[in-house]
């Protein structure tokens, strides 16, 4: 998946940030809530404002399909993708400076 390709490149260099200090905390706590919120409110709007507009004829519609299967892609395996990050990280770190932490919402998140 190309998504999950940069994504994930993302999500590495808003942890290098994080451990540089140049970021108040980890991505990982709240990382699958913001790609849903991603999702709901940036890209399928768009996906429907280019499907309602048919600036790309019957392509438009297939965008629009892509990001809403997308979505529910995230919203299925977010969490075990979000937990895949984390283990490459802490794994590339050999374990150095790496706390998970688990808050109530069985959230995963790396400090």
């Amino acid at each position: 998946h190309i998504y999950r390709k940069w994504n994930e490149r993302l999500f590495r260099e808003m942890h290098k940030a994080y451990k540089e200090g140049r970021a108040e905390k980890g991505p990982g706590m709240n990382w699958y809530y913001g790609e849903l919120g991603f999702f709901d409110f940036y890209i399928i709007p768009l996906a429907k404002k280019l499907s309602d507009c048919g600036v790309f004829g019957v392509s438009s519609d297939e965008y629009l399909n892509y990001a809403l299967e997308n979505r529910k892609e995230w919203e299925k395996k977010g969490r075990e993708v979000v937990q895949g990050y984390l283990d490459r990280l802490e794994k590339e770190s050999d374990g150095r400076n790496v706390v998970r932490v688990v808050d109530s919402n069985s959230e995963i998140g790396l400090e």
